[in-house]
C-alpha cells in the first residue's frame, strides 16, 4: 500500500508549486506538467486546429461512409466508442467535484484545457490510424499506442522486434487502469441506486455484470450496443439539460457572468483560492476528455477511413463533446439552482439535490438512470480499447481475450459490492502511467501525424 501511495502521489499529487499574485500558489502535478505543455505544442503546431478546422469536423461527422471490409468499424463509430468511455463518471462526479473545490470558475478552465486537449487528441488518434492494422481475430483493425509506439522505437533501432519495452508498459498499464475503472463504475451505480430507489447494491450489481457479460462476451456486439445506447444517452442528457437552462433563462447572464468573474479569481484573489479554480479546473478538463492518455486512439485506429487525418479530427472533436457539451450540462444544472441550497454539500450529494430542486423527485431517479448508462457504456467501450493491447502483450488468441473480460467482470462485480481504495488507487496509477509512456513518443512521433494533417488540408480543404 505504501508503494502503491508513493506512485499515486508522483503521478497525481502536487509536485512543484508555481507562485500567483498575492502570494497564492498552485500545485502542480507531474501529468498537468506533461499534458498542458504538450497540448499547446500540438496546438500551436496544428495552428490552432479545434478553432480553424471545427467547421470541417462537423461536415466529417455528417458525411456518408462506405466500408469495404464489414468487421470494420467506421470513423464516427470509432467516435462512438471513445464518446463512450469519455462521456462517462467523469462529466458527472469529475465536474462535481471541480466546482465544488473550485467553484464557478473552474468550469472555464475546463473549457480551455478541452480546446488545446483536442489538438492531443488529434495527434495520437492520428497517429494510431497511421499505425493499425488487420485484426484477425475480430475482424477489421486494430492499433493504439501501444502499435505507434513500437513501430517508432523499430524505426529508430533499425531492427525487427517481437515487443518494445516501452509499448509492453503502456500497454500493461492499460489493462490495470480498465480493471481499476471497473471497480469504480460498479460501485458509483450500485450506491446511486440505492440512494435513488433503496435497491440493496447486490442486486443492482448482479444485473449489470449479466448484461455486461452478455454484451462484452460476444464477438461482435460491442460496437452495435454502443451505436444504440451513447447516442440515446447523451441526447437524454443534453435535452433535459436543455429543458432546465430554458426554464431558467433569465438567470443564464448572472450564470456567466459568475463563471468568468470566478475563472480570474476576482473573488478567489481575495481568499487566497485563485490556485483551487485554476487547477481543479484544469486537472478535472484532462481527465475527463482523456487526450493524451491513450485510451481513445485504441478506438480510433480500429476505424476503416479514406485518410488517417479524419479520424483525428472526430477524435478531436470527442473532445469538444465530451467537455464543452456534456461537462457544461452538468455545470449548469448545478449553477443554476440556488446558492444556499448546495451549500456545504459535495459529489453525487450536490448534483443530486440540483435536480431535485430543478425536476423534483425524478431529477434525483434521472441522474440514477444517467450515471447507470453512462457507467456500463464506459465499460463496454474500455473492454474495447482492451482488445488491442491483450493481443499486443499475448498475441492473437481467444483464451487470452477471454480472461481479461471475465477479470474485468470480476472486477466489476466486487466493486459494487464494496469500494476498495487500494484498487481505485491502482486504476489512477494505471491512467497516470499510460499517459507517460504515450507522452513519452507522442511529441517525438508527431512529425507523422503534422506531415498526415498537411496533406489533407492539401488534398481535401484546398482544392482548385
Amino acid at each position: 500500500m505504501r508503494i502503491i501511495s508513493c506512485f499515486y502521489q508522483l503521478l497525481w499529487g502536487d509536485l512543484i508549486y508555481l507562485p500567483l499574485p498575492g502570494g497564492q500558489k498552485a500545485g502542480l502535478s507531474l501529468l498537468v506538467l506533461l499534458l498542458i505543455p504538450a497540448g499547446l505544442f500540438f496546438t500551436l503546431r496544428t495552428r490552432f486546429l479545434p478553432v480553424r478546422l471545427f467547421p470541417e469536423m462537423l461536415r466529417i461527422t455528417a458525411e456518408k461512409r462506405s466500408k469495404s471490409d464489414h468487421h470494420a468499424i467506421s470513423g464516427i463509430q470509432a467516435l462512438v466508442v471513445s464518446t463512450a468511455t469519455r462521456v462517462g463518471m467523469g462529466n458527472l462526479v469529475g465536474v462535481v467535484a471541480a466546482i465544488s473545490a473550485g467553484g464557478a470558475g473552474a468550469v472555464f478552465w475546463m473549457w480551455i484545457t478541452a480546446l488545446i486537449g483536442s489538438s492531443t487528441a488529434f495527434a495520437e488518434a492520428t497517429l494510431a490510424q497511421l499505425h493499425k492494422e488487420k485484426d484477425p481475430l475480430y475482424g477489421g483493425y486494430r492499433g493504439g499506442p501501444a502499435y505507434y509506439i513500437h513501430d517508432y522505437i523499430q524505426s529508430r533501432k533499425k531492427q525487427k522486434k517481437s515487443r518494445s519495452i516501452i509499448a509492453v508498459l503502456f500497454a500493461i498499464s492499460g489493462l490495470i487502469c480498465w480493471c481499476g475503472i471497473s471497480q469504480v463504475i460498479s460501485n458509483s451505480v450500485s450506491s446511486s441506486f440505492y440512494n435513488a430507489f433503496h435497491i440493496p447494491p447486490l442486486y443492482t450489481t448482479v444485473i449489470l455484470v449479466i448484461l455486461a457479460a452478455v454484451v462484452v462476451l460476444r464477438r461482435h456486439a460491442t460496437v452495435k450496443v454502443l451505436d444504440v445506447l451513447v447516442p440515446i444517452m447523451a441526447g437524454c442528457y443534453l435535452l433535459i439539460t436543455l429543458f432546465i437552462i430554458v426554464k431558467n433563462a433569465p438567470c443564464l447572464p448572472a450564470v456567466f457572468q459568475q463563471i468568468f468573474a470566478e475563472a480570474f479569481g476576482v473573488r478567489q484573489a481575495v481568499a487566497g483560492g485563485f490556485g483551487a479554480v485554476l487547477m481543479n479546473g484544469v486537472k478535472r478538463g484532462l481527465f475527463s476528455n482523456e487526450a493524451g492518455s491513450g485510451s481513445a486512439p485504441c478506438a480510433a485506429a480500429a476505424a476503416e477511413t479514406d485518410h488517417a487525418a479524419k479520424s483525428g479530427l472526430l477524435q478531436a472533436f470527442g473532445v469538444f463533446i465530451d467537455t464543452i457539451v456534456i461537462c457544461s450540462c452538468t455545470a449548469m444544472i448545478m449553477l443554476l439552482a440556488p446558492a444556499d441550497l448546495m451549500e456545504n454539500l459535495t459529489g453525487m450529494d450536490l448534483l443530486q439535490t440540483a435536480m431535485q430542486y430543478h425536476l423534483g423527485r425524478f431529477g434525483v431517479i434521472f441522474i440514477a438512470a444517467t450515471l447507470w448508462l453512462f457507467s456500463f457504456s464506459t465499460f463496454i467501450g474500455i473492454l474495447f480499447y482492451a482488445r488491442s493491447n491483450v493481443a499486443y502483450l499475448f498475441g492473437d488468441n481467444w483464451l487470452s481475450q477471454t480472461l481479461y473480460k471475465i477479470l474485468a467482470l470480476i472486477m466489476l462485480f466486487i466493486g459494487g459490492l464494496a469500494a476498495y481504495t487500494f484498487v481505485w488507487d491502482l486504476g489512477d496509477i494505471g491512467i497516470g502511467l499510460m499517459t507517460i509512456f504515450n507522452m513519452m513518443i507522442l511529441i517525438p512521433h508527431s512529425k507523422e501525424a503534422l506531415n498526415c494533417l498537411k496533406d489533407y488540408e492539401q488534398r481535401f480543404l484546398h482544392k482548385p
